[in-house]
């Protein structure tokens, strides 16, 4: 019984729509005039509008699909906004996503992925109402993700939101806070769970080798090519492909990287004839990617294509809270592995893990945990089981609070766009400000 409104200029695409949509959906309606959506949808509750990005006035800029965004989710937050956009606005379209629309499609579209799309942002909409009315959703707990900390929370929130869309997802985080596990927990809550979920390890990858593992060869492309082989994207065609340490990458590597990504199809060494891939792109860097665009050493042109949502996950020493959880599940882990009667950490122990800044992360306190079960004399771990590599002291750097008015602001503008991962629209919910008194403050600041 859901509620669908389609705006475009066009009327065979909104014929197109309604044709198709009104045999699945309780109710379909379209129009042409984009002045008319303010009182359509403050007369009718719909759950998705499809809205094209251009219109007669202004035809290629997007400035309407972008004013009209605005005005929808203005007027109505829990309205979930997909748009419509032509193969060459798709930066557009990932501008528009981090303004607060939903998703996006390619026209001419086809059915069976339009259906698809908004099933998933169907439901996705409906789980994050349920969460405001403090239901439980169908997906539950992630598994073999542990943290309940504020921070950790907000990540768990924020994949619910976006594991059924389509979206590229770009994992930021420190060298060992569990950003693959991130990456699988994403795919095993997507439509796209029942097929393949391929990791690659870019920074393991020679120049040589770049195209031939991920696009494929042919027998005889070079000198140890003895029969064909499907490269990894062909691998993942219909599920996902997670391309860890991207940050990492060469710039003609980049360059290779973004002409798969745009035309999605790929060719493999040593054949003339490109293949069509369908895979949902999930990377991961622990580098500071946006210091390196800066410095062009990677490709801005990428970095658009690769981060339409962008989860940050906190370093341990941010997440206290998960610290004894963690590391009692690491200790149940090996002591049944090493069959070691250590059954639980000592007050002492429990009190130097949380002051300790942990530079590795949940990795190093597992294998913190592992050493130590190992070695441990009696059936409590005690510090001295323990080897810490650093001192706080050591690894706190200095600090000096600033105090004017514009910084905090700044700061504050900051924060809450890293909590809300770019969402303008929960962004300004949280500072108290308009989405127009918002983006003004972004630009004064540069952001």
């Amino acid at each position: 019984m859901s509620k669908i409104l389609v705006i475009d200029d066009d009327v065979d695409v909104l014929s197109a729509a309604r044709l198709l949509l009104k045999r699945h959906f309780g109710q379909v309606d379209i129009e042409k005039n984009p002045e008319k959506i303010p009182f359509l949808i403050n007369n009718t509750q719909y759950d998705v509008v499809l809205l094209d990005m251009n219109f007669e006035r202004d035809n290629s800029s997007g400035r309407e699909g972008f004013l009209w965004l605005d005005r929808i989710l203005d007027i109505n937050p829990q309205i979930a906004v997909v748009l419509i956009t032509a193969y060459g606005d798709v930066e557009m379209a990932v501008r528009a996503i981090k303004s607060g629309a939903t998703d996006f499609i390619l026209k001419p579209w086809e059915n069976d992925k339009l259906l698809g799309t908004l099933k998933s942002v169907l439901e996705a909409r409906q789980q994050r109402l349920d969460k405001a009315d403090g239901k439980a959703t169908k997906s539950g707990n992630l598994p073999n993700i542990i943290g309940n900390s504020p921070a950790m929370r907000q990540v768990f929130d924020t994949i619910e939101r976006i594991a059924e869309t389509d979206a590229n997802v770009l994992i930021l985080g420190e060298n060992g806070t569990g950003k693959d596990l991130i990456a699988r927990a994403i795919h095993q809550r997507s439509h796209r769970r029942d097929k393949p979920f391929v990791s690659v390890d870019l920074g393991a990858l020679s120049e040589t080798l770049f195209e031939s593992e991920l696009f494929g060869h042919v027998r005889g492309a070079f000198t140890d090519a003895r029969d064909d082989r499907a490269g990894r994207f062909e691998e993942a065609n219909g599920g996902t492909i997670f391309l860890d340490e991207i940050g990492n990458i060469t710039q003609p590597q980049q360059a290779r990287l973004l002409t798969v990504l745009q035309q999605r199809m790929v060719t493999r060494v040593g054949a003339n004839k490109p293949k069509a891939v369908d895979v949902r792109l999930i990377c991961a860097t622990n580098s500071p990617i946006y210091q390196r665009v800066a410095e062009k050493t990677f490709r801005q042109d990428l970095l658009y294509r690769i981060n339409t949502i962008e989860l940050d996950l906190p370093p341990l020493r941010e997440r206290v809270e998960d610290i004894v959880p963690l590391a009692e599940h690491f200790l149940k882990q090996y002591r049944k592995q090493y069959n070691r009667p250590v059954n639980s950490l000592s007050p002492a122990l429990v009190k130097q893990m949380q002051q300790y800044p942990w530079p590795g992360n949940v990795r190093e306190l597992q294998h913190a945990i592992e050493r130590a079960i190992i070695l441990a004399r009696g059936n409590t771990l005690q510090p001295e089981d323990f080897f810490f590599s650093a001192t706080p002291a050591a690894t706190e750097a200095p600090f000096r609070e600033n105090l004017q008015l514009e910084d905090l602001e700044k700061r504050a503008i900051q924060k809450a766009l890293a909590k809300f991962n770019g969402n303008i629209t929960e962004v300004a919910r949280e500072l108290g400000l308009s989405r127009q008194a918002l983006y003004r403050r972004m630009e004064k600041y540069g952001m």
